[in-house]
């Protein structure tokens, strides 16, 4: 028996990509794109391309995008960031798997990520398995600050095509984004009780740059892989240094 599908997008602020996005799945009838406040045509935008579209305070990552599940007319989600895009491959594995009653509750999804003009398809960001295809009725997203996921309450398969992230406009829009994500994370591990001392800033960063580059591959994707196996390593050196500066900063009467 053929399973209907819905799409939910959050958005902020995302008139240079929600078009794109909406577009990968004019495919699907029923399109949920909750909005958090835009000042930018966001919502215009996404207006043109679907009647189903809300605006809602942010409270979290996590907090939205269950709000937009429940918004769902169908019990089976999507769940599609505004800068990443439905593959045609991914999209007719998506529609053979639905043809069907699903044998599973959810499904991860491989995504690959364009950066410094090519398809990163290695270090930490790929294969980047991404649980966004799942039966709402066991699904709940977490609260977590940053790097929010979804949990489901049964079996969980894996697709094969990928997911298409368009993350970073350069340079500067990738170091921008790693100073926001870092201080969620910063505070996500606060709250879960860490702490950062010498040998986390020390050792930690290193570590995670051989990770990258060498064992998971880095060096294949030529400049581009080095520049993203050096940015990985700086993402984790600045939130364990902004873990080490909340707890400066409590313990300074």
């Amino acid at each position: 028996m053929a399973v209907d599908l819905s799409v939910v997008i959050i958005t902020k602020n995302e008139a240079a990509n929600i078009a794109g996005a909406i577009e990968s799945v004019s495919w699907i009838d029923d399109i949920v794109v909750v909005d958090s406040g835009s000042t930018d045509d966001t919502v215009a935008i996404a207006r043109r391309h679907t009647d189903r579209v809300f605006t809602r305070k942010w409270e979290g990552y996590g907090a939205q995008k269950n709000y937009a599940t429940g918004l769902a007319a169908h019990d089976w989600v999507l769940s599609l960031d505004a800068d990443e895009r439905v593959s045609p491959e991914l999209a007719a594995e998506i529609d053979g798997v639905l043809r069907r009653s699903p044998p599973v509750q959810g499904y991860r999804i491989p995504r690959t990520t364009r950066y410094l003009g090519r398809w990163i398809r290695s270090t930490d960001w790929y294969p980047d398995h991404q649980l966004r295809l799942y039966d709402r009725r066991v699904a709940e997203w977490n609260a977590r600050y940053v790097h929010e996921s979804v949990t489901v309450d049964g079996r969980v398969g894996r697709l094969r095509s990928e997911v298409l992230h368009y993350a970073y406009d350069g340079l500067s829009d990738h170091l921008s984004t790693i100073n926001h994500y870092t201080t969620l994370a910063a505070r996500q591990m606060l709250d879960d009780g860490r702490r950062a001392g010498p040998l986390d800033l020390i050792a930690h960063p290193p570590l995670v740059f051989l990770r990258n580059y060498v064992l998971r591959g880095g060096f294949r994707d030529g400049i581009p892989g080095l520049i993203v196996s050096l940015m990985n390593s700086y993402y984790v050196f600045l939130k364990f240094a902004k873990l080490w500066e909340h707890h400066r900063r409590s313990a300074t009467p």
